[in-house]
């Protein structure tokens, strides 16, 4: 689906090239002009989280000895999402415009764990279940209008709500994060409405692990995997598409 959409937003751009230097109606020509206006987003993403492993550590044994495991975790694969929204934009000038889009990711990662104490090398794996609540605070600042086509660019700030998590889980994120974030996308004014097209990536600016979670597992043998990790990072790659 994500190279599909890849695919789509590379056509589009490619008939904007085609037709940049001949002149056209213009559609909707004084929408830019209005000082705040609306819209709904939807889009797809994918996912990955950074995680800083901790190497070898002592277990505890129930006879109350210790052995030295050494267990690495990581996300083995971008997984895939998808988001909706709305938005307020604010105009600010000519070239720059303030936005607030209040949005929702829904998604899944797929976390792997290793041990590598065994001769054998033994795997765990978790479906770690993501749903956030976000509201980007964004600044863009998009080139002249020429026909029915703004190309623009834009930077922002992702404070970022966490619904999901269980206590039965080896890892387990925080409640709250906040994204820096920055893209490039395009406006195509089209008879009835503005599409907009965006390509954004995101990274987390806090450690987003939940380190107490470790203290709530009730079942002894997930600590060494919990303890495994002690840092990430979360990461988005996200194809939006706005209707304004």
């Amino acid at each position: 689906m994500m190279n599909r959409l890849f695919t789509l937003l590379w056509v589009m751009l490619l008939a904007l090239s085609a037709h940049s230097q001949t002149r056209v109606v213009e559609n909707r020509p004084y929408c830019d002009l209005r000082q705040f206006h609306f819209g709904v987003l939807v889009g797809t993403h994918l996912q990955d989280i950074e995680m800083l492993n901790v190497g070898p550590q002592q277990i505890e044994q129930e006879d109350g000895s210790y052995v030295e495991k050494l267990i690495s975790c990581d996300q083995d694969r971008w997984d895939p999402g998808f988001n909706v929204g709305v938005l307020g934009e604010l105009r600010l000038n000519t070239n720059f415009q303030f936005r607030i889009a209040p949005t929702m990711y829904f998604g899944n990662r797929h976390i792997t764990f290793f041990n590598h104490t065994d001769e054998k090398l033994q795997e765990e794996h978790q479906d770690l279940k993501t749903a956030y609540i976000a509201s980007a605070l964004e600044l863009i600042f998009a080139a002249p209008r020429f026909n029915n086509h703004r190309p623009y660019v834009m930077v922002g700030l992702n404070p970022m709500i966490n619904l999901s998590g269980k206590d039965n889980d080896y890892i387990k994120l925080k409640r709250y994060d906040v994204f820096a974030e920055f893209g490039i996308g395009c406006d195509f004014y089209l008879p009835f409405f503005k599409l907009r097209p965006e390509l954004k990536f995101m990274y987390s600016l806090t450690n987003s692990l939940d380190t107490d979670h470790v203290n709530h597992l009730k079942n002894r043998e997930m600590i060494m995997y919990t303890n495994s990790v002690k840092k990430t990072h979360t990461k988005l790659i996200a194809l939006t598409f706005y209707f304004e």
